[in-house]
């Protein structure tokens, strides 16, 4: 009996966890935001995420804040002619309604500019997200280890 109470509290624990790192706000859904470990003396970071447009109308994701970083940018990957650069979407990013964007390492990401420390494995730092019809969220990017490609791996 004891054995199934302790069972059920980390199966309960484990829930929580997993659903306090998703959000909604409006007809948008925010799943796990993340960023990865930084080296000593790096300056910027990803973040990323995916957003679920759940309604009828279009939405754009227009800014972001990060408790660790005083200026954020929204970007996505260019490649042309063999090489690939980052632009910052200075519009935002789109969210057709029933569509699902992922913000992802060599994909669309939010910037990190200017980190003012380190940031370690493990770590959850507060942030926001800005969408121009659905308002603002405060979220928490949780860090996964140097080179992780999703959340959730384990980097090399």
């Amino acid at each position: 009996m004891r054995l199934a109470l302790l069972i059920a509290a980390a199966l309960a624990l484990s829930l929580g966890v997993a659903q306090a790192h998703d959000y909604k706000i409006g007809d948008l859904e925010i799943a796990h935001p993340w960023t990865r470990a930084t080296p000593k003396g790096a300056k910027v970071a990803g973040g990323y995420l995916k957003i679920t447009n759940r309604g009828a109308a279009p939405d754009r994701l227009v800014s972001a804040r990060f408790e660790l970083a005083p200026r954020v940018e929204i970007h996505e990957i260019v490649r042309a002619a063999g090489t690939a650069s980052m632009r910052e979407l200075k519009t935002g990013l789109e969210i057709k309604p029933g569509a699902t964007v992922e913000l992802k390492p060599g994909g669309y990401h939010i910037m990190f500019m200017d980190l003012k420390q380190p940031l370690e494995r493990g770590q959850r730092v507060k942030g926001a997200l800005t969408f121009e019809k659905a308002g603002t969220i405060e979220v928490e990017f949780t860090v996964e280890a140097v080179g992780a490609p999703a959340p959730g791996a384990h980097g090399h």
